[in-house]
């Protein structure tokens, strides 16, 4: 990790710019060739990939609804209660995001209005690999259950012995999820995109998941709609003179963890205060068991840039337009106003991002690599249609006939104008 100052600030930016995956050559052709075999060979392909990527031979998809009820009851009263409460508190947030029909008479026999449905059928793909995120799926999986999707779908990679994470099959249970499918990579995302004979197709696809899988997603949207292509994750703290140094540390650590690719930032006009978390940084580091991973993501995209006072580092942060921005100053909610561009705003010295990522209720499926900048947090919003609704009476035609047809004609839609013409008399 290292300090910069005065014109190295802008180096430091584009490094964080240049974090864009899923765009080489031979990571499309890979996930084109994938999505095509499933296409076309549905579940052979399926199994043939998890025996091939995954090193299981699987003689099922489907997970059996005894098994879920299984791995919910295996769960440790401790650790249900923890999710269930950190379910309640999503549920209760997303709550607030629900959007209703409306209906409004612009004039006489004029009415106008947005129909409010939720989307079908959801695919949620919930990541495995170097670890499992029941926190993923809360957060997927409830904002579709708040919205009113009839049916929600979880895909997630098998074990090389063929099994699904417990803690996983068991949080699916406790949020009622019966259709559960031990399937994962760009594999799972074709098989939810088109269907296969165990499967049936989705009318949407969320949910994180490696390079693969975000390409994956990437291919099919317009098939499907999808939440975003998510990359890794990243942290930039803004910190003055009250914040302590270790906190701030383990703040980095906390983003670092996920991925060698992940950015972390640290932007405070207190060099005394950016020098003493450099001096922390060993001693902490040593205390982790996934430093490997950490020491990595702070040598290649950590960052403390030092400015000249509070408002250029708001600035700063601004550029990033960060996944997660952390404000470890005094007073912080009278400075939410400066921020522009941020996923989620962490407020004060006691709201490190992981009250986010587990518990708060806000989503943690953020914009990352800058595109909070027009990205929003999934919500419920993303697990609705918006429909119009138009009625003009026999009246209100003859009234604004002349201006309608005379738009079309502007057009040379002819047929556009003699559909209302036609009506008029």
């Amino acid at each position: 990790m290292k300090i910069y100052t005065g014109n190295q600030i802008q180096t430091y930016l584009k490094l964080l710019k240049s974090r864009r995956l899923f765009d080489s050559d031979s990571l499309h052709e890979t996930v084109s060739s994938i999505i095509r075999e499933v296409r076309q060979n549905g579940d052979k392909a399926l199994f043939a990939f998890t025996k091939k990527l995954d090193g299981a031979d699987l003689t099922a998809l489907r997970v059996s609804e005894s098994h879920l009820k299984a791995a919910e009851s295996a769960l440790s009263p401790e650790i249900k209660a923890n999710l269930l409460e950190a379910a309640e508190n999503i549920r209760s947030f997303h709550r607030h995001q629900v959007e209703k029909t409306w209906l409004v008479e612009k004039e006489e026999g004029i009415l106008l209005g947005q129909k409010i449905t939720p989307i079908e059928r959801v695919g949620v793909y919930v990541p495995g690999g170097k670890a499992f995120y029941p926190s993923s799926l809360l957060m997927n999986v409830i904002p579709a259950q708040v919205a009113g999707c009839k049916e929600i779908v979880v895909v997630t990679p098998v074990s090389k012995t063929g099994e699904v994470n417990q803690v996983v099959l068991g949080t699916c249970a406790l949020l009622g999820v019966t259709e559960v499918y031990s399937i994962g990579g760009a594999q799972a995302i074709a098989a939810l995109a088109f269907g296969t004979e165990s499967i049936p197709s989705v009318d949407m696809i969320v949910g994180p998941g490696n390079q693969y899988v975000a390409k994956a997603k990437q291919l099919v949207f317009g098939f499907v709609k999808i939440d975003s292509i998510a990359g890794p994750s990243e942290v930039t703290i803004i910190a003055d003179s009250s914040a302590d140094p270790e906190h701030l540390a383990i703040d980095l650590f906390s983003q670092a963890e996920h991925d060698e690719e992940a950015a972390v930032t640290l932007i405070t006009a207190d060099h005394a205060l950016a020098e003493k978390v450099m001096q922390v940084i060993p001693a902490l580091l040593e205390k982790q068991p996934r430093k490997e991973i950490i020491a990595a993501s702070l040598a290649k995209y950590g960052g403390i840039l030092v400015t000249d006072n509070l408002d250029e580092s708001f600035d700063l942060a601004n550029q990033i337009a960060p996944e997660h921005l952390e404000l470890a100053i005094n007073h912080a909610l009278d400075y939410l106003g400066k921020v522009d561009h941020a996923g989620a705003v962490f407020l004060g010295h006691f709201s490190p991002e992981a009250v986010g990522d587990y518990f708060a209720g806000p989503n943690h499926v953020l914009p990352t690599c800058g595109t909070a900048r027009f990205f929003s947090p999934l919500g419920v919003y993303d697990f609705i249609k918006r429909t119009s609704i138009i009625r003009y009476s026999e009246a209100a035609i003859k009234k604004h006939g002349k201006a309608i047809s005379s738009l079309a004609d502007l057009e040379q839609l002819t047929a556009h104008g003699d559909s209302i013409r036609i009506r008029e008399k």
